[in-house]
């Protein structure tokens, strides 16, 4: 039996994934923003669950200590996320988009690292495709997106930063903890509910059933990963779409992207880290 956390773990992928992992007889803790929903689905699947705000780091870092009640960890699932409209900065000071999908994530994986490191546990990162289609070419010294800014390039940089600190990870601790990402498909979710775009006219109308998959079908693919075994079903650091490799756009070939992601994340969160 394996300990599951999964964050954003009250709707859509991380939802349809805990009742699958649960019904596989594994532990689940899910982690979600709305009371109300949150509730329901552990209620439902009679597992535990936390709340917290990824545009509140203070959230994050309280969730992080919560955590720490679990004897150990085997998955983190960084789930949460999702693309977001007019650009705005949170109570941190940082751009929504990439907080909430990233340095959020980024966060709690830093501040559960010791506990992960002792467990030999995975990270899975939710990525998407939309790293290729909106995030290159990519710029590490605008992780708040100042330049240019569209809802639709925050979050391709977000999800290629997804990408980035999967690597990271695995390059800093190689054979300590691993790590990999994956595109859940286009699903038909709320992700894009706070979205001003064509995209959430897609994910908001009948058109989302066109060319989309339900989630209980993406978590398929987040499922596989938690049960995986490293070096047997999928490669550390690799970012899958579906049982294939996904080739990123964006190349990073001298790994300067990641460092300078790492470094930069650290340097946003270092007050919540004593």
């Amino acid at each position: 039996m394996k300990t599951i956390v999964i964050t954003g773990g009250s709707d859509g992928i991380g939802a349809a994934a805990a009742k699958v992992l649960v019904g596989l007889g594994h532990r689940v803790i899910i982690v979600g923003r709305n009371p109300t929903k949150t509730a329901a689905v552990a209620n439902a699947l009679k597992i535990p669950y936390h709340l917290a705000d990824f545009t509140k780091l203070a959230d994050v870092q309280r969730l992080a200590n919560e955590l720490r009640q679990y004897d150990h960890i085997d998955v983190l699932a960084n789930n949460a996320g999702g693309i977001m409209g007019e650009r705005t900065l949170t109570a941190d000071g940082f751009e929504k988009t990439f907080q909430v999908n990233h340095l959020g994530a980024f966060l709690l994986t830093q501040l559960l690292l010791d506990k992960l490191l002792a467990d030999h546990a995975t990270v899975i990162a939710t990525s998407s495709i939309a790293a290729n289609l909106f995030g290159a070419p990519f710029d590490v010294n605008d992780l708040n997106v100042v330049q240019s800014y569209t809802s639709e390039k925050a979050y391709g940089y977000a999800k290629y930063e997804n990408i980035l600190f999967t690597r990271e990870l695995v390059r800093r601790y190689p054979g300590q903890l691993h790590a990999v990402a994956f595109h859940p498909g286009v699903v038909r979710t709320s992700f894009s509910s706070e979205s001003n775009t064509v995209m959430r006219w897609l994910y908001q109308t009948p058109l989302k059933y066109l060319g989309t998959i339900s989630p209980a079908k993406s978590a398929q693919r987040l499922v596989k990963l938690a049960l995986g075994t490293p070096g047997v079903d999928f490669t550390d650091g690799a970012v899958y779409n579906g049982n294939h490799l996904l080739k990123v756009k964006n190349q990073d070939v001298d790994g300067q992207d990641g460092q300078g992601l790492w470094e930069t994340s650290m340097h946003a969160v270092v007050d919540y880290l004593a």
